[in-house]
């Protein structure tokens, strides 16, 4: 598999707080309802240490939960809710209900044509087309 574009830098000092084995909700439509994290594309931890992952960071995950076709398939998916409180620049504390990711592509395009709930702006502003197909930024 080539090496993805994870992106531009995020403006806000995230906290990493969905390790591997997290379980979130699909965000897009899709047909997938749960997925857990596998893995974290361009994590560098230490030694022994789960890799975790935060809102616009790239994980590979599987789905747990959804239509028939979608379910058991490893899929690449942007993180754009968390539960886990995380400080913007400018001061401002931002948390979610849930924790939520969007299915995306091998190039970082998302596989769904709509995001019916609301994401985080970071993730809007990393990966522009998932920004594009949001109702709702905060």
């Amino acid at each position: 598999m080539k090496n993805l574009p994870l992106g531009k830098a995020v403006p806000a000092n995230i906290t990493r707080a969905l390790p591997v084995g997290a379980r979130l909700n699909c965000a897009d439509n899709t047909g997938a309802k749960e997925l857990e994290i596998i893995a974290v594309r361009g994590y560098k931890g230490m030694r022994r240490r789960y890799p975790k992952a935060g809102v616009a960071d790239l994980v590979v995950a599987s789905v747990k939960k959804g239509r028939v076709d979608m379910r058991k398939q490893v899929v690449l998916a942007v993180i754009v809710r968390q539960k886990k409180a995380y400080t913007r620049y400018n001061g401002s504390k931002i948390r979610f209900e849930d924790n939520a990711a969007v299915i995306v592509s091998e190039d970082g395009i998302p596989k769904g044509t709509e995001i019916k709930t609301a994401i985080a702006r970071e993730a809007a502003e990393r990966w522009n087309k998932i920004g594009s197909i949001a109702s709702i930024i905060v």
